[in-house]
């Protein structure tokens, strides 16, 4: 379903993909959650959202998503609302737009939403009067376009803003990864020289996600020279057996360890979106090695959700 994320002045009313998203809006994006970041436990920004009231709205589990934009929205000062799926009435068969629209009611501005089902943020957005904004906080396999702002903010931040000379290599299961397509169509808009991918051949799309791209099944090959490295997760829960081997199997043939991220360029920088598998996409040395950037990702998800929260309900 194709619900307008900006409107006819420009302004974003909801925040549900990067896809086809302006350069000039996720450049404005992330130059807010760089002041954001550059104004860490600046009190006056608790006024911002003040009187607002933001809703988590989470059909699918969540650690860091779920945390930092609960963190965020009080950053700001607005008053949270956590829901909890487990304990609500969509137990009882309460379909998720009736408990959207029973919220909206009591007067919720905004929602953040993580759904199991592609596309189903946007079918909730199509739904809610005028005036409420909607979050997409991760929908099936298709997109999580917060933590694509986050890692495009991470990025900027270790390379400067001109991705044009870069290269980066994306590796591991990028068929059922929503972050690995929503990464795909930031990196394509901000201008990335050269975008690598690497998976085993069952683990790779076979729509045109990956257009555009080096497409490989070798991962030295891959690494040799690059700028930045995305790993993904395995992502077991979406995936169908015999996909892939066992998970020694997997880690031999596609695990970032030391010795395989000398072939990257001296500088590289390691990124994961997590939760991490370790010794399996990643070994531990590399993971929480000087080159990693996966806790700046972490701490830089509070601030791009700040970003995204502000422009969608601020004043």
């Amino acid at each position: 379903m194709t619900v307008a994320q900006v409107d006819a002045q420009g302004r974003l009313r909801h925040f549900l993909t990067l896809e086809g998203l302006p350069r000039t809006v996720l450049v404005r994006l992330l130059d807010l959650a760089q002041n954001f970041d550059d104004r860490r436990g600046d009190p006056s920004l608790r006024t911002a959202l003040a009187g607002r009231t933001v809703c988590t709205l989470f059909f699918e589990p969540s650690t860091r998503t779920r945390s930092s934009f609960q963190i965020a929205a009080q950053k700001l000062g607005a008053d949270v609302l956590v829901f909890d799926a487990s304990t609500s009435s969509t137990s009882k068969g309460e379909t998720a737009l009736d408990t959207m629209k029973n919220l909206e009611a009591m007067g919720v501005h905004g929602f953040v939403v993580r759904h199991k089902e592609d596309g189903a943020v946007a079918v909730l957005a199509s739904q809610v009067r005028p005036g409420t904004a909607l979050v997409n906080a991760g929908d099936g396999r298709i997109a999580h376009p917060t933590q694509g702002l986050l890692d495009m903010l991470t990025l900027r931040q270790a390379k400067g803003s001109d991705f044009s000379q870069l290269k980066v290599a994306i590796v591991g299961d990028v068929k059922h990864s929503r972050v690995a397509r929503t990464d795909l169509h930031a990196l394509r808009t901000l201008g990335m020289g050269e975008i690598r991918v690497c998976g085993p051949s069952t683990l790779l799309p076979d729509d045109t996600t990956l257009a555009g791209c080096t497409v490989t099944d070798d991962l030295d090959s891959a690494l040799e020279g690059v700028d930045a490295v995305m790993m993904l997760r395995l992502q077991r829960e979406r995936m169908e057996e015999g996909l892939v081997g066992s998970l020694a199997d997997y880690h031999r043939d596609y695990g970032l360890t030391a010795k395989r991220l000398k072939r990257a360029a001296p500088d590289a920088a390691v990124l994961h979106p997590g939760p991490m598998n370790r010794g399996v996409e990643i070994d531990d040395d590399v993971a929480d090695g000087p080159q990693s950037l996966i806790l700046r990702q972490v701490s830089n998800g509070v601030a791009a959700r700040m970003a995204v929260l502000e422009v969608l309900l601020g004043e």
